[in-house]
Order: structure tokens, then C-alpha cells, then sequence
């Protein structure tokens, strides 16, 4: 394998010192930012006040997935992964089409609950592979 894919797909997956805290402190942030959106969707919130809420959601979204990618790249290649990025993409859809926002929000959170706690096999499977894949052979 390159060295480049190397680092992208390593063989242990990595971990930043402190990785356990950034990762439940984005979280937090994470989820607090989803609140923050639900309410002032569903509870009609004053002005755009909700948008620094989806700024927070998208920023921590990004930074969770940057770390997930960091550890291991195969993340890419998981149904896990991929969820996560049509959540993050569907989350800017509401700032391109705020009229479909509300629907937006409620489609990302079913995507957040099917994923969470569907099977290893669905959260790991690979639709490039066809299969549940958990690490890199180097010869495929």
C-alpha cells in the first residue's frame, strides 16, 4: 500500500493524546447545537438565532469527523462514515434551502438514530466492499 494510503488506512488505527475528552466534548457540543436547531425550528426562535446553533453543529460535525478519519481512514469507506457526511451535507442544505429546513433537520435525526444504533455489521458494512469491513487487507 502507499504511503499516502498508508496513512490514510493504517493498520492500528491512531489516536490523539486527550482523543477521549476532544471526542465528548465535540459531541456535547454536538448535540447541543442540535438542540439549539429543533428549538428554533419547532418553537419558532426570534430571527435567525438559530443559525449560530447550525454553524455549531456543522463546526463540530466536521471536527468529529476529522477525527474519525484521523484514527482511521476506513471510516470513509463505512456506512457509518458515509451517514455522516449525508447528515453533514443535508445540515448545509439548510442554509440553501431554509423553506425545506424543518424537513432537512427531522431527516438528520432519523439518520442519527438508525446509524447509532444499528448493527456493527450495517455501522461497518462497506458498499465498496459488500461486505463489513473493519480494516485494510494491503493486497486488495
Amino acid at each position: 500500500m502507499g504511503s499516502r494510503l498508508f496513512w490514510l488506512f493504517p493498520a492500528q488505527s491512531r489516536y490523539l493524546p486527550g482523543h477521549r475528552w476532544i471526542n465528548i466534548t465535540l459531541r456535547t457540543l454536538h448535540l447541543v447545537g442540535i438542540a439549539g436547531i429543533g428549538g428554533g425550528f419547532f418553537y419558532a426562535a426570534e430571527g435567525d438565532l438559530w443559525k449560530s446553533f447550525l454553524w455549531l453543529t456543522l463546526g463540530s460535525g466536521l471536527l468529529l469527523s476529522l477525527l474519525f478519519i484521523y484514527a482511521n481512514g476506513i471510516w470513509l469507506l463505512q456506512l457509518r462514515g458515509h451517514v455522516i457526511m449525508l447528515k453533514l451535507l443535508l445540515l448545509y442544505g439548510v442554509t440553501l434551502w431554509p423553506e425545506w429546513a424543518p424537513w432537512l433537520v427531522v431527516l438528520v435525526v432519523i439518520l442519527s438514530g438508525w446509524i447509532s444504533h444499528a448493527t456493527g455489521d450495517v455501522r461497518y458494512y462497506s458498499l465498496f466492499h459488500r461486505r463489513r469491513l473493519e480494516r485494510l487487507d494491503p493486497n486488495e
